[in-house]
């Protein structure tokens, strides 16, 4: 029994030390072994590690910005740049931003601060083709010589600024200028001698305007769309001659104004434009007109309420299909002055032609369909 006893008591005592070995801190001799020559797979989880590593090392070696089409990757901290667009607009700033890349296209300076143009800064932008710098504070003197020997720019907005004049170094590339509420007074020819393919003209809500001088707009003889509403021009204000060597001119806006009646007016000729549409009683302020020409347009009806003095209206070679009751009258009256009526060359189905078309004409009168 006592031999029995002592021994449990040696296997406890061995048990416990080999659980107090597994369980301690201090490092075990163990026997060496030779390196394998073959090589270790690593492990997925280092695998792991190595690609997130490679990850956030590509996310700090990446530009911030990166501009393909500029030749550097610089842009002013003020604008925005993206293709070759430089977008400056709604920053507040006082002056041109220094910095632009000289590649730029097109560039975008509206609702800011601006007050003055340095002298020669555009005209290191060869390949500038639009230019807004609408809404600001820009006058006569602050933008004088600005616009000199700026070869490509071919759209101008100077709208919404303080302007007092046209300027005169416009560039001869020039096709769009925008002047629209500034402060123009008087206007001369010479204002257009360097852009002669200016296309597009708006100088609308100019209220000291009032006038032109005679044969103002005679340089812009490409002149396809002119805006001159809320000028307060007056019969005084716009000469006969003002348009006359505008012979490519389809839209011309001169609502708000203080126009009165044409009174001497008795021909006039719209033929080879693209109007679509005459409103009701357009032409009531031309109480002599004899002749009206809308030959080769587009106009899909006869248009209503033609003057009650005219005498012919030539329709020839438009879409018309259908020719309304109220075509040739005024309320209950005839227009008894109206002789000669052309329709030629037009879409109208004489099956679906309204027999009432033409009751407001009466006496002699002349209609032709072919």
């Amino acid at each position: 029994m006592e031999n029995g006893t002592i021994y449990t008591k040696i296997l406890t005592k061995t048990s416990q030390q080999r659980q107090v070995t597994k369980t301690s801190g201090k490092p075990r001799l163990t026997s060496a072994t030779t390196p394998s020559t073959k090589p270790t797979k690593p492990t997925k989880t280092n695998n792991r590690r190595k690609n997130k590593k490679r990850r956030k090392g590509k996310k700090k070696t990446s530009p911030p910005t990166y501009f393909p089409y500029f030749k550097d990757d610089y842009c002013p901290s003020e604008c925005a740049c993206y293709g070759r667009v430089v977008q400056c607009s709604d920053k507040a700033v006082s002056h041109v931003p220094y910095g632009i890349p000289y590649n730029a296209r097109y560039i975008l300076l509206m609702n800011n601060h601006i007050t003055s143009i340095q002298l020669d800064l555009l005209s290191e932008y060869e390949s500038m083709e639009f230019l807004t710098l609408s809404n600001n504070w820009l006058t006569d003197g602050a933008i004088e010589g600005a616009f000199e020997g700026v070869p490509a720019l071919k759209r101008l907005y100077l709208d919404r600024n303080l302007l007092q004049s046209v300027p005169v170094d416009l560039p001869h590339s020039l096709e769009e200028l925008r002047l629209d509420n500034n402060r123009l007074r008087l206007m001369s020819e010479a204002a257009w001698t360097r852009c002669p393919g200016l296309l597009v003209l708006s100088l609308s809500n100019n209220i000291p305007l009032g006038q032109f001088c005679r044969g103002v707009f005679n340089g812009l003889s490409e002149l396809v769309v002119l805006d001159l509403s809320s000028n307060r021009l007056t019969n005084r204000g716009l000469f006969e001659d003002s348009l006359l060597n505008a012979k490519h001119l389809e839209s011309l806006n001169l609502e708000g104004n203080k126009l009165s009646t044409l009174k001497n007016l008795e021909h006039l000729g719209l033929a080879r434009n693209k109007i679509f549409k005459v409103a009701p009683g357009a032409f009531k302020m031309l109480p002599i007109l004899h002749q009206l020409d809308l030959c080769h347009n587009t106009l899909q009806q006869v248009p209503r309420q033609l003057p009650q003095g005219l005498h012919s209206v030539a329709l020839t070679h438009n879409k018309i299909k259908a020719v309304p009751r109220d075509a040739f009258c005024w309320g209950n009256k005839s227009l008894s002055g109206l002789v000669r009526v052309q329709l030629e060359h037009n879409l109208i189905n004489m099956g679906k032609l309204d027999s009432q078309a033409f009751r407001c004409l009466r006496g002699f009168q002349v209609v032709s369909f072919y």
